[in-house]
This record gives structure tokens, sequence and C-alpha cells, in this order.
């Protein structure tokens, strides 16, 4: 009988959107070295963006590392199209549209030779529940953001019932109500409203989102276990708080120290990018100074006026310091991104400009001194597993939460105001790069850096907790 045969099978499942599809299919890359079959679900749009990014044969070449894909639902996305959808639409259609190209393909999958041994999934897929228990199958649910974004969201009837949310109407938004302490949740210290999710942030008493994510926790807590790609130095705090409301959590990251840690890594050339990567970034890299370039990027959501472009382009000239800036096609809103012939020229011998890049590389190159970011999970983990400091500009979601605990709890980082000035940014990124509060913040997150290697060495925490996920949770019917 063929050894493949015999393997644990699982079947994993991100929200379709750049910044869960990486974390998950991390995950994927630790499951199959501890020796499962992976089946990994891409939306059949994504499919084609992956393809279209990374060659026709990218996703060839292993018979126990395949690749299924499901509709989305949303027929006005246009097949072309290369930008993420609409997030709010991508959560109506997960309730509505993929449980039942879900069933099927699992079906598909369990009378071939190596049905599914077990599901995990993203928090945010909340039909996966529902077929889990019908099928009996074990499921871990994958939470793509921090534990502090999670806590909040347990928090989110309460500020309903007292009356902070919704917004009276959009002058909220900018009169400084947002800057009310929400002392009463315990565990978050010195939070405001303006530190919880952007979802939080709307006038309409039925909005969807909250709506959405209320029964998103309700419905994880149906899972078989929980787990995060964040590691118990960073939000042991936290991390106590949620086991008392959940009963199986699992931090088991982070995900890059695992990987660049895991011997006999045949997976590098599996990639999840989304958007095709400039690689010619590095070699510009390479003419640089030790920890002399800041890096620019925004992540695949985040959009800016022509303004606040314009603001940052200016305060990243007149700080006179080399940066590399990933511009996406799409990150200016209602237009294209221009960038007048004077900036061009007063940056040229020190600024490269690119539309995407492989980040984890460009983080961990040695020129790089410090991370101007929107402050995603994925490239907030990224860039302490890099022993990056960052500037913070939040934008969407659970990017405030991130951004306060990389300023306010971790002191890894400063924060860029909403309304962004050049002089600002400008003394920002001088005071990151080689201000003494800046070489602080770099001493400190090498502290992290080296803490999130041990956790995921054998022996460390996140790497036992990984071995009882799998033997004690996906192994449970093996």
């Amino acid at each position: 009988m063929d050894s493949t045969k015999r393997k644990p099978h699982a079947l994993l499942i991100p929200f379709p959107a750049q910044g869960h599809i990486n974390p998950m299919f991390k995950l994927a890359k630790l499951l199959h070295l501890r020796g499962f079959h992976i089946t990994y679900v891409h939306t059949e749009y994504n499919h084609r963006r992956l393809l279209k990014s990374r060659g026709p044969n990218a996703l060839d070449g292993l018979l126990d590392f395949q690749f299924e894909t499901i509709p989305d639902g949303l027929s006005q996305t246009d097949a072309d199209a290369n930008v993420t959808q609409d997030i709010e639409s991508l959560c109506k259609s997960v309730k509505k549209n993929f449980l039942l190209p879900f069933r099927d393909l699992l079906a598909r999958l369990n009378h071939s030779s190596t049905p599914v041994t077990c599901l995990v999934s993203d928090v945010v897929m909340t039909f996966t529940t529902q077929v889990a228990e019908e099928l009996a199958l074990p499921l871990i649910m994958l939470y793509p953001a921090s534990a502090y974004s999670l806590f909040t969201f347990l928090h989110v009837r309460a500020l309903l019932d007292k009356g902070l949310v919704p917004l009276k109407d959009e002058s909220y938004l900018t009169n400084g109500y947002l800057d009310t302490e929400v002392d009463w949740i315990s565990g978050m210290k010195n939070f405001r409203l303006k530190d919880l999710s952007s979802f939080i942030r709307t006038t309409d008493p039925n909005n969807f989102m909250i709506e959405f994510f209320l029964e998103m926790v309700n419905n994880a807590k149906r899972a078989s276990a929980i787990v995060f790609n964040t590691f118990d130095e960073l939000e042991s705090d936290v991390l106590n708080a949620l086991s008392s409301k959940f009963h199986s959590l699992y931090p088991i990251g982070p995900f890059p120290s695992f990987l660049n840690q895991s011997p006999n890594n045949h997976l590098e050339s599996l990639c999840s990018n989304l958007w095709k990567e400039d690689t010619e970034c590095l070699e510009w890299l390479e003419s640089k100074e030790s920890k002399s370039v800041i890096y620019v990027n925004f992540g695949s959501i985040t959009i800016m006026s022509p303004e606040q472009l314009l603001e940052f382009a200016w305060g990243l000239a007149n700080s006179k310091r080399p940066f590399l800036w990933i511009v996406r096609p799409d990150l200016v809103i209602g237009g294209s991104v221009i960038l007048s012939s004077k900036f061009v020229n007063e940056t040229s011998n020190r600024g490269r400009i690119a539309t995407w890049c492989p980040q984890e590389q460009v983080l961990n190159h040695p020129s790089i001194g410090g991370f101007l970011t929107h402050c995603g999970w994925n490239s907030t983990i990224e860039s302490i597993c890099a022993g990056v400091p960052m500037l913070c500009w939040p934008f969407f979601a659970d990017q405030p939460t991130n951004c306060r605990c990389i300023c306010s709890e971790w002191g890894i980082g400063f924060e860029i105001d909403t309304n962004v000035k050049r002089k600002e940014v400008e003394k920002l990124v001088k005071e990151l790069m080689v201000g003494e509060k800046g070489k602080k913040m770099n001493k400190k997150v090498l502290e992290l850096k080296n803490k999130a290697e041990e956790d995921t060495r054998p022996g460390g925490r996140s790497y036992m907790n990984l071995d009882k996920v799998i033997n004690e949770i996906l192994l449970k019917q093996n």
C-alpha cells in the first residue's frame, strides 16, 4: 500500500483575502512537515490570481500537498481583476454561498484514495463547524490575528449594551469621542475606543460586520480548538484571560520562526502571494549599509487619499534615509499613483518603489532598519521575527489594536497620526532609524525575536502546543 494513503489528511481553508491566506498557508506547511497529506482550498478567483502572479505551474509537483478550489459566490468580481475583493461582500458570501460547494468538495475527496481526516479552518469561515459536526471530523480554527484582537471582539456586546456603539453620528469619528478609555475591560489597560477594531466605528445599529463578528466568536466555541499565530511571551496575559472563555486555546507561533528553524523544509518554493513579487529589490538592498533602509508597505487592503500619499512621500524624502516603498496599483483612492518628477529626482539615489515584494526576505535583509507598516498581524509578527522595529499607521479591522500593542504594550514602535503630515513622518523615521528611542526599540524587538525562536524550537512552548494540537486533536480519529 502506498504510504501516502496512510497519512492523516488535513483540509485547510482560509478566508479568501491575502492576510488570511498567508498564515493558513504557513500552518499547512508546518503540518506537512509533521507528516500530513495537505489539501489547501482557494476560491476560484484567488486561485487564478495565484497562477497569474507565480506562473501556471506554480502549484505543481507534490502528490501530498494539493490545491482545490470552490466558487466565492461573488458573480460581480471581474475575473481578470487583481485586487482584494470587498471584505463585507466576502463575509456575506461566506454566510450564504460557501457551505454547499465546501460540502461537495469534501464528499469528492472522501471518495478518493485519501479521505479527509481533519479540518483546519479560518475562524471567519463559520460554516466549517457545521460540516465538521456532520462528518464527526476534528476541527481546529486558526484565528489569524492577535489574541488581543479576539479579546476585544469578546467585548463588543458590552460596547453595544453600554451605548458606546454604534456612534451617534459621523461627527463622533473626528470629535475626540474615539479617545474614550475602555478601562472596564480587564487586561486591556489604557485602551481607547480607537484602539479597538475599526468595525465598531459605525452609526448603523444593524451593522452587518458587527453582527458577523459576534456570530464568529460564538461559533468558534464549537471548534475542537482555536490556534493562534502568536507566542506566549508576547500575549500571555490576554491568552490567560481568553482561556476562561474558550475550552482549548493554543498559541502555536510565530509561524515564520517555526519555518525558519524547520529542517528539510522542501516547501520553500510554494508561496501564497497573490501579487507578482519584484525580487530585484533584494539586489537593490545589497548595495545599502546595515540597518540603513526604512521599508514601507501598507499591506493588501489599505487605501489612502492622494494627499496622504504625498505626505508619506515627502516625509520619506525629507528624512534623507534610504527607503524601499511598496506601492500597490490600487493603493490610492479613485485613481492611479502619481508621484511628481521632483520627488523622483530628489530620491532617485536612495529610494526604490516596487508594486509587491517577498516581504519576509526583505524584512530579514541586514540593510533593513525599520518598517513603516499598516500593522496587519502578519506584518507585525514578521517584523518581530526579523527583529525590526516599526512605525505604525493602522487603517482597518484589527490594525488599531495591533498598533496599540506595538507602541504601548511592547514598546517596539511609534504611531503616526491618522491625519498624516510630512513633518511627523520625517521626524519619526529619523527617530526610529538613528534616535535614542529607536535604539531602545531595536533592543526590545531583538529580545522578542529571540523569545520567538526559543518558543518554536523543540521543547519550547509553541513547539509543544503544536505537538498537542496534532496528537490530541487532529490525529484523534487515526
